[in-house]
């Protein structure tokens, strides 16, 4: 009986080597906003020493450009004394009241959460709230103020680019309850959707890593 040939012509023994498929190398999907809590409010020695590892929303509310790097980075490194007044006291006191609006009418879930961004454990940040449709995460930032505005502040906007990028968000209800002599104007705050804002974004992204720098030396 005939040996059986390769596809040369040649004679082999019958045995059948079967090729495996080269698999494409993919990179890991991101990890889910869930998976990157660093701490919570609520144990606040916790969230504090954790804040001060890294830089925070409330830290890129300062940053307007590079000449606020140096004075923010020495403020991180030696503190301020700073332990609230009677603006951030009464803020601390609705926050709960407003929070509960805004899951009443918009669906979003209070949050206490400090989270870190994807591959960046010193990007942080702590949204007052967050919801989410599918894949979509929305968040949520509450304020008070004791002046009219006719559009969000410029440093509370980076405040919450910067919360979008660490939690991978698209967009995020910005609510606010203006006071006279802290005592509600309206029957109801007032609140605008903000979307992410990739330009934005990466500039922040820019400046927070130059601020790290300075912390470190």
């Amino acid at each position: 009986m005939a040996k059986p040939r390769d596809d040369r012509g040649r004679p082999h023994n019958g045995a059948v080597t079967i090729v495996q498929p080269t698999l494409s190398l993919w990179d890991e999907p991101p990890s889910r906003h869930t998976d990157r809590i660093v701490a919570d409010a609520n144990d606040r020695v916790t969230w504090l020493k954790a804040r001060a590892r890294g830089v925070t929303a409330t830290d890129m509310a300062r940053l307007s450009g590079p000449k606020a790097l140096r004075a923010l980075a020495t403020e991180k490194l030696l503190g301020t004394g700073f332990s609230g007044n009677a603006f951030t006291a009464h803020g601390r006191q609705r926050e709960p009241e407003i929070a509960h609006w805004a899951r009443r009418v918009y669906g979003m879930q209070p949050s206490s959460a400090l989270f870190h961004a994807e591959g960046r454990p010193e990007h942080l940040a702590t949204p007052d709230g967050m919801r989410e449709h599918g894949q979509v995460l929305e968040l949520c930032e509450i304020k008070t103020t004791n002046s009219a505005w006719r559009s969000i502040p410029r440093h509370y906007l980076r405040q919450v680019w910067w919360q979008q990028y660490v939690l991978g968000a698209e967009r995020t209800l910005v609510v606010w309850e203006q006071h006279d002599s802290f005592v509600p104007v309206g029957a109801e705050p007032e609140c605008r959707w903000v979307d992410r804002d990739e330009n934005e974004i990466h500039r922040l992204v820019e400046l927070a890593d130059q601020l790290l720098v300075l912390l470190r030396r």
